[in-house]
């Protein structure tokens, strides 16, 4: 039987562990993510301001951000839709981000993919996955399911070292906990290490809040 590999609380104590890098200042850490809201909300608004930002090593939402190489799946785009955006941004390309609108499944060579690009892009630091509906089987949404397949991705982001933030939908019910309003089971929540919510202040006024909740940041 294999023994487990574990540590006295002072050697836990004396070690010098390499601090937590954020990708977004106070916000968005090394790790697995979701971002979360209604149908035509701003979450891929949100989700390209942001790898910009990241691109450019410029502020976002007030943070300053790690600047590196974002890549941006924009999985229920085409790229004549994400140019459009892009203009409505920015009148200034970088080449640090790059967008695909295709990509293999969780489980099916889609970590592969990633991996690739982290070997051929040394400083990414983002991966935005747009939408999550995108890469999954057929598999039921239960918990056991949401658990597993995420792990995945959870387990490809702490070995390459970089954040992949997935985009997924909220709820039709409101709920005064805006978490418990992404779609399917805990089991998203439970395995994310962080989690960020969009929720429209009012339908139609495109005034919005960002509700954020971190294994390593306070709630916000």
């Amino acid at each position: 039987m294999k023994q487990l590999n574990s540590k006295t609380c002072e050697e836990i104590m004396a070690t010098v562990y390499k601090p937590i890098e954020f990708v977004v200042e106070n916000l968005i850490a090394q790790g697995l993510y979701i971002l979360a809201g209604a149908s035509k909300v701003g979450k891929s608004w949100l989700a390209l301001d942001m790898c910009l930002s990241i691109a450019k090593g410029e502020k976002v939402l007030g943070q300053q951000t790690t600047q590196g190489t974002a890549l941006y799946l924009c999985l229920e785009d085409s790229f004549a839709r994400i140019q459009n955006r892009l203009y409505e941004l920015t009148d200034e390309s970088t080449e640090n981000l790059y967008f695909s609108i295709m990509s293999e499944l969780i489980g099916n060579r889609l970590e592969e993919q990633i991996k690739n690009f982290k070997n051929a892009h040394l400083d990414l630091k983002i991966v935005f996955i747009d939408t999550l509906q995108m890469i999954r089987g057929d598999s039921e949404s239960n918990y056991s399911s949401d658990y597993k397949e995420l792990s995945v991705l959870k387990s490809l982001a702490n070995k390459l070292g970089i954040t992949i933030v997935v985009v997924h939908h909220t709820r039709k019910c409101k709920d005064n906990d805006p978490f418990n309003m992404v779609s399917g089971s805990t089991g998203i929540s439970s395995c994310v290490d962080g989690s960020l919510v969009l929720i429209e202040n009012k339908k139609g006024s495109r005034n919005a809040k960002l509700f954020c909740v971190d294994r390593d940041i306070e709630n916000q």
